[in-house]
């Protein structure tokens, strides 16, 4: 048991990743202290962060004593198991967001029920029990069909893009409960961020592009460039009503396909996410500083851009783990970019950290965050 004694309100983190690691300097700003649950001195945030408490998140007695001297319990991460966060509500503790929030975020099956409830564009979709159901919807509605893991699955895991019987029939032999959802012929991805707060006051961020690899987000551009106005308006209200009807506190980010038929919402995530990690630098209120705010029930901040256009790049991890020997480059090269590590292990295609550029012309900006990133990881010339 730690001896750290906090002074100001404390927030305790459930999971101990780089969104843990990157609320800590807004934090120290609002005078707010992190806890964290970490499931080893290791992890991102664990290095950073002084009150650190080793434990399961999985484990409901973990839980209780992590949440003890908390004026808040929120989450790095959707995989707390939802009776636990209701346990922990009915001991007396503040959690953001609530378990009837967090479970849409949790279970895909669950968030399409009620998307389609509160009239969200979605994809047509049904839970499949066994291959046969899936093989008779992609008859029904077209092949390729779309299978996801109900829970668990994130970064393009969990997601089988099959295109006959036979692939389906492949996806059904890993034993995990899926769900079908007819393929979205999209032009591109999008995501909005909004945050709400306790009593109901909500913000949105501009509408961003994400630019997607194997499933994992690899670039992200701040606003989307060449957005219909009156679509950027639509993306946002569907974020913020969504927010709503969950009631959901904290960030919400809602991940979208632009059709040529309009916006279809692809997934949910309840807290900071990857597609908003350019507003470190690239918005008045970051999205880790404005989770903070909603869960303690504070004043929103500004959502408001600092520069005309930003784009953040994904580090992935590659064969050569020892990315600070070429960093030094990187600063000389582009005094204005900036760096973001994770403190985690590299791994092939693992995210090890980001990298940020702002400036006014999207070419010029882009080209910039991609010649660090990629020289970052390869040491290569973009």
């Amino acid at each position: 048991m730690s001896s750290y004694s906090p002074i100001g309100p404390v927030v305790g983190i459930v999971g101990a990743g780089q969104l843990a690691r990157m609320s800590q300097p807004p934090a120290i700003a609002l005078g707010v202290e992190l806890r964290v649950l970490a499931n080893s001195p290791e992890e991102s945030a664990a290095r950073v962060i002084v009150d650190t408490r080793i434990g399961d998140y999985r484990d409901l007695g973990d839980l209780r004593d992590f949440a003890k001297g908390c004026d808040a319990i929120t989450f790095d991460h959707e995989h707390v198991p939802t009776e636990h966060i209701r346990a922990l509500a009915a001991n007396g503790y503040v959690v953001h967001p609530g378990a009837d929030a967090l479970v849409h975020a949790q279970d895909k099956a669950v968030m399409r029920e009620r998307l389609s409830e509160i009239g969200v564009p979605c994809p047509s979709w049904a839970r499949v029990p066994s291959a046969e159901d899936a093989i008779r919807f992609g008859e029904e509605h077209g092949w390729p069909v779309v299978l996801k893991a109900v829970r668990g699955g994130y970064d393009g895991r969990g997601v089988w893009v099959c295109r006959s019987a036979v692939e389906v029939t492949e996806a059904f032999a890993t034993g995990v409960e899926l769900m079908a959802e007819a393929f979205v012929p999209f032009e591109r991805e999008l995501a909005v961020l909004v945050a709400r707060s306790p009593h109901g006051q909500g913000v949105s961020y501009p509408v961003v592009e994400t630019v997607q690899q194997d499933g994992i987000c690899v670039e992200v551009l701040a606003p989307a460039p060449g957005l219909d106005p009156e679509q950027a308006a639509q993306a946002q209200r569907i974020g913020l009503k969504i927010a709503d009807e969950l009631d959901v506190t904290g960030l919400l980010a809602v991940e979208l396909f632009q059709t040529a038929r309009g916006l279809v919402v692809n997934e949910l995530a309840m807290r900071p996410h990857n597609s908003g990690h350019w507003t470190i630098e690239g918005s008045t209120t970051s999205q880790f500083e404005q989770h903070l705010r909603a869960v303690l029930d504070l004043p929103l901040g500004t959502p408001k851009m600092t520069a005309q256009v930003v784009v953040m790049a994904n580090l992935l991890g590659g064969d050569d783990p020892d990315l600070f020997k070429r960093y030094e480059h990187v600063l000389a090269h582009d005094p204005g970019i900036k760096l973001h590590f994770y403190g985690k292990e590299v791994r092939p295609g693992r995210k090890i950290g980001h990298v940020t550029a702002l400036g006014s012309n999207l070419d010029e900006v882009r080209a910039r965050a991609r010649h660090a990133a990629v020289y970052l990881m390869t040491g290569e010339y973009t």
